[in-house]
Formats: C-alpha cells, structure tokens, sequence
C-alpha cells in the first residue's frame, strides 16, 4: 500500500505525489532547478504529521553563476 505526500515550500509547492512503501521520516530529497541562471538546489525533509506525509523545505543552495566565480 502507498501513501500520498505532499510538498511545503520551494519550488515544490503545494505538489501531491504517490510515496512508495518504504518511507522512512526524516529521510531527505534533492530537487535540483537548472535554468538561464545559477542552479538551485532544494532539500526536502520527509514528515509525518496529523494530516498525513509531507515534504519540507530542509535547506536551498544556490550556485554562484560562471561569470561572478573568480
């Protein structure tokens, strides 16, 4: 049986996916955004509350863009 979880924060926002059987709290994801720009990534941090699984925003890091490195 699987589970629904839902995203809070980051560019994840409010999106709903299927959370396979193995879920484990406090297990973290990378969602990597790569663009015109720097890349951004965002850590997820997996919770259970009262209404169910949730991904959190755990941190973001956000690449210095090939022009500004010295």
């Amino acid at each position: 049986m699987s589970d629904e979880v839902r995203f809070f924060g980051g560019p994840l926002d409010g999106r709903v996916q299927e959370l396979g059987d193995d879920a484990v709290p406090g297990a973290v994801i990378r969602h990597i955004h790569l663009h015109g720009g720097p890349k951004i990534e965002t850590r997820y941090e997996l919770g259970l509350s009262e209404d169910g699984w949730e991904y959190r925003v755990a941190a973001t890091r956000h690449e210095p863009e090939r022009d500004n490195l010295r």
